[in-house]
């Protein structure tokens, strides 16, 4: 692998694409029901036992107001920002791949200054077009400071 290259975790939601870099994941775990969460957001699905941590567990669909298709294998795909930890549910984790930086295309101009946070791109990889997200700044900082 070269500088000009990184490599992402490929998953899906809704059966559309998406990739993070790997680097912003520190492990991927099996589904298991939060505890739920009294007032919270309704996008935070509650909390996991992770390693002696609470983690705040997100629905991603939630948060891009997509209908939520959890399946059997879902899966909470631990992001790492400095201290903190978020995990993010995803219905299926399907590879780790290297992309280069030149094949990542800068997101249309339709996409809204919220989502501008966390697409980073797209990037075509085979006949599919993969969304590009930045995981770590999924939560906006308002939202981080409300689970605390």
């Amino acid at each position: 692998m070269n500088s000009s290259e990184i490599k992402v975790l490929i998953f899906t939601l809704n059966d559309e694409f998406y990739a993070t870099d790997i680097m912003d994941i520190e492990r991927i775990l099996g589904y298991e029901e939060p505890t739920t969460l009294p007032e919270a957001p309704e996008f935070i699905e509650g909390v996991i036992n992770y390693e002696g941590m609470i983690l705040p567990v997100v629905s991603l669909a939630k948060k891009f107001n997509m209908k939520n298709t959890k399946k059997e294998d879902s899966k909470v795909i631990v992001v790492k920002q400095k201290n903190d930890r978020i995990g993010i549910v995803v219905d299926q984790v399907t590879e780790v791949g290297d992309i280069k930086l030149d094949e990542i295309e800068n997101p249309p101009h339709i996409s809204t200054d919220i989502s501008r946070r966390y697409i980073k791109g797209l990037i075509k990889v085979k006949e599919k077009i993969v969304i590009f997200l930045n995981l770590a700044e999924i939560l906006s900082h308002d939202e981080k400071q409300l689970l605390k």
